[in-house]
């Protein structure tokens, strides 16, 4: 490995390992989305790391209702840099933005990407975990002018 691989390999450690998690009870999950559906979805604008704009339909949760690690009640703001770690039965991970989660008909719709569409649907009944952080992207949410 050279220094420069070396040198990345700290930086995305210390980056990751600095970052706190949170975790959201299946039920306090169901409880905060139970009156969000598509139609309850508004357009935000986010700037990306680059300078670039996007536009796209998030969810309109403000505060975020998880527990820590040691089980204290926390309210962390969403934002475009929220990121959610599910874990379903067969012990797969699927990360996705918090801001672009809805739940229809007992299934959780995300996104993977600000970008590409990538998609993914999870049905509740198979999700045993739900974790957030703030991945400390540089993604912002912008008015428009």
């Amino acid at each position: 490995m050279n220094l420069k691989s070396k040198i990345l390999a700290i930086t995305l450690c210390s980056i990751i390992c600095s970052c706190q998690t949170y975790f959201i009870p299946i039920e306090s999950f169901r409880g905060q989305f139970s009156e969000i559906d598509s139609t309850s979805l508004i357009m935000v604008r986010t700037r990306g790391p680059a300078g670039d704009i996007a536009e796209y339909l998030a969810n309109p949760i403000d505060q975020i209702s998880c527990i820590d690690k040691s089980g204290n009640p926390v309210k962390v703001k969403n934002s475009p840099s929220i990121e959610s770690r599910i874990t379903t039965e067969d012990g797969k991970r699927t990360i996705f933005y918090f801001d672009r989660f809805v739940v229809q008909n007992d299934t959780l719709y995300g996104h993977r990407s600000r970008f590409l569409g990538m998609a993914k649907a999870i049905p509740l009944g198979n999700i045993t975990k739900i974790e957030i952080q703030d991945g400390k992207k540089d993604f912002k949410y912008v008015k428009k002018k």
